[in-house]
Formats: structure tokens, C-alpha cells, sequence
């Protein structure tokens, strides 16, 4: 602090340089201030600043072309992620429809001279009951099968769905549903598969 001057207690002195002008000096000082070997050059407020960058005005917003861009991918990335969620990307599959299970029996297969001949399935030979396995009971699934009651898949096992379908089949004969394929279920699985 030279000749006695007062500072503001605040006042940090590490670059000690001058203040740049205030609005309240004159005109022909405005705009630059020198000291010495130094000027100073005040930004007009009036006067756009051009930053060499293009930017887009956007309700009332300036953008540069970098934040347009993000906020372009952005509206890509939203509108891909509707599509997949519509479906539109997926591999064209249908989806799974429910499986039904027949209640009448198929009609015969055709031959390509136009005569129709019945199926070349056989009614099992012997009785059987709900536990039983083998040859025997894969011929009484395939019977089943083909008279449009479903025991599932013909694998020779008699288990819950071979016998709902036996008693399906008795319930449609007039017969006890029991579920066990005696003399006269048998004779009805023949008669039915025979026409």
C-alpha cells in the first residue's frame, strides 16, 4: 500500500493489478483500459458472441450440435426400444396356441385312388388297469388316440392321463368309468375302431 491508501479488509494484493474500468467512466475509455504494457479488452454485452461452434435455437433454447446429436440418439435409442417391446424384432414365430383336446373321432385317412380305409390301429388284447406297463398298453393309447381321446404320449405307461382317457372313452359308451379297461371296454375300443 503506498502513501497512506486504505483498503477494503477483504482485499487480497497477491497479483496486485488494477481494476478494469467501471460503466461510470467515459465512453473514450470504455472498451479497454491501459496500464502500462497491458490492455484490457471488456466483452460489449450487446455484441453476440461467435464461439466458431453452430448452434440451433430451440424453443427459445441454444443447442450446440453436440447436445442435438445426444439428444437425437436418445430419440433413436427410445423409439428402437418401443419396437422390440412391440414385438417388431421378434423371429417370426406365432406364439404357442393351447392344445385342445378332440372329442369326436377323426375322419378316416384317404387314399390317392379317393376310397377311404381305416386307420391300422388295433385294440389291445387283454385287460388292463391304471399301473400296468407295456406293449399292451401303448396299443390301448394309440386306440385312444385315434378315437380322439387324448392319454397323452404313447409310451406304454398306463398313468393319469391314459386313465382319463379310458374314462373319457366309457363315459361316451354308456359304460362304468372306472377307468380300468375290462372284457366290456375292451369289446367297445374293438368295436369302435372297426367303424
Amino acid at each position: 500500500m503506498e502513501g497512506g491508501e486504505q483498503r477494503d479488509p477483504g482485499y487480497d494484493d497477491w497479483f496486485d493489478e488494477p481494476e478494469p474500468p467501471t460503466e461510470t467512466q467515459g465512453d473514450a475509455a470504455r472498451g479497454s483500459y491501459d496500464a502500462g504494457d497491458e490492455v484490457w479488452v471488456l466483452p460489449e454485452d450487446d455484441e453476440p458472441r461467435h464461439t466458431g461452434r453452430r448452434e440451433i435455437v430451440v424453443a427459445g433454447r441454444t443447442l450446440t450440435m453436440t447436445q442435438v446429436a445426444i439428444i437425437a440418439g436418445s430419440f433413436v435409442v427410445l423409439l428402437i426400444a418401443i419396437l422390440a417391446a412391440a414385438g417388431v424384432f421378434s423371429s417370426g414365430k406365432p406364439a404357442a396356441l393351447p392344445v385342445t383336446t378332440p372329442t369326436t373321432k377323426p375322419p378316416p385317412k384317404t387314399t390317392t385312388a379317393g376310397t377311404t380305409t381305416a386307420a391300422t390301429v388295433t385294440a389291445p388284447k387283454e385287460t388292463l388297469s391304471p399301473g400296468a406297463t407295456g406293449s399292451e398298453v401303448k396299443a390301448l393309447q394309440q386306440a385312444l388316440a385315434s378315437l380322439g381321446y387324448d392319454p397323452g404320449t404313447p409310451d406304454g405307461n398306463y398313468g393319469p392321463s391314459t386313465q382319463a382317457a379310458v374314462e373319457k372313452f366309457q363315459a361316451a359308451n354308456g359304460l362304468a368309468t372306472d377307468g380300468v379297461v375290462g372284457q366290456e371296454t375292451l369289446a367297445k375300443l374293438q368295436q369302435a375302431l372297426s367303424g
